[in-house]
C-alpha cells in the first residue's frame, strides 16, 4: 500500500504507475480515493471542532454551576447534547469514509522501481546474467518423474487417490535427497549470518491482507473452515507477520531470517496443475530468506538475497540465470523482483526455481511495522524475501543436471554429509 499523502500530492505519477502495470481499470480509483479522502478530512475537521467546543462548553457548565446559575448551565448542557448527536453522526461518517479509502488504497499497486522494465506479462521479463555453463549431455534425459521412479522414489497414483492432483509421495533415496537439500539450504543460510526460524504454518486474515494483495490471496490461500486462519503459501507470510503492529529500534536492524515451512497453494488459474509431475503442486516445502531493514539499505539487501540463491545452486553444480521481472509481472505490493531460473538439460531451457522481491514499505505500512531512530522519529521499515530452495521443484533441476548415462545421480560434495557421505545415488542400490 502506497502512502496516501504521496498519492494526494502526486496523482499523475500514481496513474502512470498503474498504466505501467497494465491495470488501466484502476486509474479512476486515484481520483475516487482523493475525493473520498477530502470528504474524510473535512468530516474529521468538523468533528474536531465539535470536540473542542464540547470541551469549552463543559468547562463553562462547571463554572456556571459553581456560580449557582443552574438555568444557564442547563441551557449550555442542551447545546452539548445537541453537539453530541452531530458528533456521533460525524464519527460514523468519518469511519465509513476511512474504510472506503483504505479498501481502495489496498488495491492500488505499489510504485515500481525506475529500473523495472515495462512489459505486460512474463514474456517481457529480461535476462540479467547467467551463472555456469548450461550443458546438454549426449544421452537422453528422462522426464523427472521417470528418473524418480527408477529409484522407487515417487508415487503419484496413490497420492492422487488420497488427496487428488497436485500431491505426491516421495520415498527412499528421493525423499532423503529432498530433506538433504532443505537441510543444506538451512545451513548454507546460517553460514551467511541468517537466523534460522520455524514459524507458524497458519496465519490470521489480518496478516494475510498485510503481506499480499487481494488477487494473490484469492489465487493462493487455503482458508481453514470456521476459523480465522489460513494455511501459509510461503513462510514469508508468517515471518513478516511476526512484526505486526510493532516499533523496532533502528540500531537492531536489519533482521535477517531464514525460515523453513511447508507451503500450501491453490494455484488457482495456474496452467499445468494437471500435468504428471512435481513442478506445479499444491503442497511443497521451502527454505526462505526474509529481511526487515532500513529503507536506504533495501536495494543492497535485494542484491545480496538473489546472489545467495545463485551461489547455493552453483554449489550443487546447477547452472542458473537471473531474470528481471517486468512491470506487468510484478505483484501489486512489489517494488522490484527477479526470478532465479535453473537450467533444464532435458527441456534445453531454464525454468523458475525461486523469486527475490523487494516490497519497499508496502507490507510494513499495511502491518504497521515501524522503526524508531535515535531521535525518536518513526518511519516504516522495508521488507524483502527470496527463495533459498524449494524442493521438490528444485529436485527436477538437481536430478537432470547430475544424472549420468547409467541412471545414477552424482551427489555434489557439499551435499554428501547430508546423504550419509554417499557420492552417488544408484537405482536399485
Amino acid at each position: 500500500m502506497i502512502d496516501l499523502k504521496f498519492l494526494r500530492e502526486n496523482p499523475d505519477a500514481v496513474k502512470q504507475n498503474i498504466r505501467h502495470k497494465f491495470q488501466d481499470h484502476k486509474v479512476p480509483l486515484v481520483d475516487e480515493v482523493i475525493e473520498l479522502d477530502a470528504k474524510a478530512r473535512k468530516t474529521q475537521q468538523e468533528a474536531d471542532e465539535l470536540r473542542a467546543k464540547r470541551n469549552q462548553l463543559s468547562k463553562e457548565i462547571g463554572k456556571l454551576m459553581g456560580q449557582g446559575k443552574r438555568d444557564e448551565a442547563e441551557n449550555v448542557k442542551a447545546q452539548v447534547n445537541e453537539g453530541a448527536k452531530r458528533l456521533a453522526e460525524l464519527e460514523e461518517e468519518e469511519k465509513e469514509l476511512q474504510e472506503k479509502v483504505t479498501k481502495i488504497m489496498m488495491t492500488i499497486p505499489n510504485i515500481i522501481d525506475p529500473s523495472v522494465p515495462i512489459g505486460k506479462d512474463d514474456s517481457c521479463n529480461v535476462e540479467i546474467e547467467k551463472f555456469g555453463e548450461p550443458a546438454v549431455p549426449d544421452f537422453e534425459i528422462p522426464y523427472h518423474t521417470d528418473i524418480m521412479e527408477r529409484f522407487s522414489g515417487i508415487d503419484l497414483d496413490a497420492a492422487g487417490k488420497v488427496a487428488g492432483n497436485g500431491f505426491y509421495y516421495l520415498m527412499g533415496d528421493i525423499a532423503r535427497l529432498h530433506s538433504a537439500v532443505i537441510s543444506y539450504a538451512r545451513d548454507f543460510m546460517i553460514g551467511r549470518g541468517f537466523t534460522y526460524v520455524v514459524p507458524p504454518f497458519m496465519i490470521r486474515s489480518s496478516v494475510v491482507t498485510g503481506v499480499m494483495s487481494f488477487d494473490e490471496m484469492d489465487a493462493m490461500m487455503y482458508k481453514i473452515e470456521g476459523e480465522d486462519l489460513y494455511l501459509i503459501g510461503t513462510s514469508e507470510h508468517s515471518m513478516i507477520g511476526k512484526f505486526i503492529d510493532t516499533i523496532q529500534e533502528e540500531e537492531k536492524l536489519p533482521y535477517t531470517f531464514t525460515s523453513y515451512s511447508p507451503c500450501f497453494r491453490k494455484e488457482k488459474g495456474a496452467h499445468g496443475i494437471e500435468e504428471r509431475g512435481v513442478y506445479r503442486i499444491h503442497q511443497f516445502e521451502k527454505q526462505e530468506m526474509i529481511v526487515v531493514c532500513k529503507p536506504e539499505e533495501s536495494r543492497m539487501w535485494y542484491d545480496r538475497l538473489w546472489k545467495n540463491t545463485v551461489d547455493l545452486f552453483r554449489s550443487l553444480d546447477i547452472p542458473v540465470r537471473t531474470l528481471e521481472c517486468c512491470s506487468g509481472d510484478l505483484a501489486d505490493l512489489k517494488v522490484k523482483s527477479c526470478d532465479v531460473e535453473a537450467w533444464s538439460p532435458r527441456q534445453k531451457k531454464y525454468f523458475e526455481v525461486g523469486s527475490c522481491s523487494n516490497l519497499g514499505d508496502a507490507q510494513a505500512r499495511r502491518l504497521k511495522i515501524r522503526v524508531k531512530d535515535k531521535n525518536g522519529k518513526k518511519y516504516f521499515a522495508h521488507t524483502l524475501n527470496n527463495t533459498v530452495a524449494a524442493p521438490p521443484r528444485m529436485l527436477i533441476a538437481f536430478l537432470e543436471n547430475n544424472l549420468n548415462e547409467d541412471g545414477s545421480v552424482n551427489i555434489p560434495e557439499v551435499l554428501q554429509p547430508y546423504m550419509g557421505n554417499a557420492k552417488k545415488l544408484i537405482p536399485g542400490g
